[in-house]
């Protein structure tokens, strides 16, 4: 299928993405028997899903432009790598992920055949050059696996998210080359990381920390002290990407980043938050209580971790928007099949106006929100300003989620309200949308100063 569609080789990253989904491919039809013998790689099997303008775009470079005529394509237009990673994640989400969404959700933590399975797939290492063992992929192609998956399960989404597109990324853009030899391949192979930026007094206004890195007498090490608070991925973790102020004299200035090997003394991680949603993704205090540090785990330059991360979250801000239209999607899968089922009257429910109206206003508002999530895709990757886009995705990203889960419920009737289908888990599960890496104010804080700037 590829070969036919495409007029460029096959990207040698998803060839091994597509490898590593068929050797699980297999592994689910030893297990399940004949009846998934017909459904080749990367063929979803669950019902259809229309609500994507996404097609094959004729080229396979890293821009939407086509071969012959030199037009620009639109924002939704995939090329066949991305399709190809797109679709890899909609089989393994349907046939590795939903079977134990429920179960996860209750038991409130993430199974490690899931995880294990995401590494598997080459899905923790999306963007990862592949001379360090990752897929060497583009950020478009991390944000489709984001979404995909968001339509199962948006917990397992946010720890493919935050590992990608944070700490991955942080490690590639500043880490020195001996970083990246140390984390880069077990961060694609096998490694979870964590993002430990927040405190129990420094939420939106995170450069206020408390924990401290001392830097020792002959400047080999630090000890770290203080505890972060909301930390993702904590209880998994093999290695946390670490905020601290290395000089508090300085004020955000002295904040740095570090690579920490979880393993190291003095590490403590705390019992998982009971949330709202997304139970099955861990979110855990931290405590570092001297914990050494050599020098050489400083992430880029003592003093500029304020820099990186304000830099990477707003990247991370357009995964959380991928994560959110997931979901807006995860909701439509359910609803729009019940609606078309459930008659009343003798007719349809999705027949009555009244409920074509509210359903035809909800893909208008998921595909703009689709469109303005990979338009700042591609703005990222031809190398342009986004920052304001970044920020408007996830506003809107996450509105629209909300939106989506709260109607499908009412579409849905007294068995929305049930846990027989999955979206009042997807209700629960979007609500932090709006919160995390940034709350809607200070997504719209962002957008006004920007606004500003360019009237002046």
């Amino acid at each position: 299928i590829y070969q036919q569609a495409s007029r460029e080789p096959m990207h040698p990253g998803c060839a091994r993405l597509l490898a590593a989904g068929a050797r699980a491919a297999s592994r689910t039809t030893s297990r399940r028997g004949a009846s998934h013998r017909s459904n080749p790689l990367c063929i979803p099997s669950s019902p259809k899903r229309s609500l994507s303008s996404a097609a094959v775009a004729p080229d396979e470079g890293e821009t939407s432009t086509t071969a012959a005529t030199g037009q620009r394509s639109p924002v939704t237009t995939f090329t066949n790598d991305e399709i190809m990673v797109r679709d890899l994640c909609r089989q393994w989400a349907d046939q590795e992920l939903r079977p134990v969404v429920r179960d996860m959700d209750e038991e409130g933590s993430m199974r490690q055949d899931v995880i294990n399975g995401l590494f598997e797939c080459g899905l923790m290492g999306m963007e990862i050059p592949e001379e360090y063992g990752g897929s060497g992929m583009n950020f478009t192609s991390a944000c489709l696996a984001v979404e995909e998956i968001s339509r199962v399960d948006p917990s397992v989404a946010i720890l493919v998210d935050i590992h990608n597109t944070l700490t991955n990324n942080a490690v590639r853009f500043w880490g020195s080359e001996d970083l990246r030899e140390r984390w880069l391949p077990r961060l694609a192979a096998d490694t979870v990381s964590s993002f430990a930026l927040s405190e129990a007094g420094s939420g939106s206004d995170a450069f206020s920390m408390r924990t401290m890195a001392e830097e020792s007498a002959d400047g080999s090490y630090f000890t770290i002290n203080g505890s972060k608070l909301w930390i993702s991925n904590a209880k998994e973790a093999g290695v946390f990407l670490l905020f601290a102020n290395a000089d508090p004299s300085k004020g955000y200035k002295g904040i740095t980043a570090f690579m920490v090997d979880a393993k190291t003394q003095g590490i403590t991680v705390g019992k998982p938050e009971k949330k709202l949603g997304l139970r099955a993704s861990s979110t855990c205090p931290v405590t570092f209580d001297d914990v050494k540090v050599d020098a050489s785990d400083v992430l880029g330059q003592v003093g500029m971790g304020y820099k990186y991360c304000i830099n990477i979250l707003n990247e991370g801000r357009i995964g959380i928007g991928a994560q959110q239209v997931g979901i807006a999607k995860g909701c439509m899968d359910v609803a729009m099949p019940y609606m078309m089922e459930r008659r009343q009257f003798g007719t349809p429910i999705a027949d009555f106006q009244g409920m074509q109206h509210q359903y035809a206003q909800m893909a208008t508002d998921i595909h703009a929100a689709e469109t303005v999530l990979y338009n700042a895709c591609r703005l990222k990757e031809a190398g342009l300003p986004f920052v304001k886009e970044a920020s408007m995705v996830k506003l809107y990203c996450s509105q629209v989620a909300e939106r989506a889960a709260s109607r499908s419920i009412e579409w849905l009737g007294g068995i929305g309200f049930t846990r027989d289908l999955l979206v009042e888990k997807f209700y629960r599960d979007c609500k932090v949308g709006s919160i995390y890496e940034g709350t809607s104010n200070m997504q719209l804080q962002t957008i006004a100063k920007l606004m500003q700037k360019e009237y002046k």
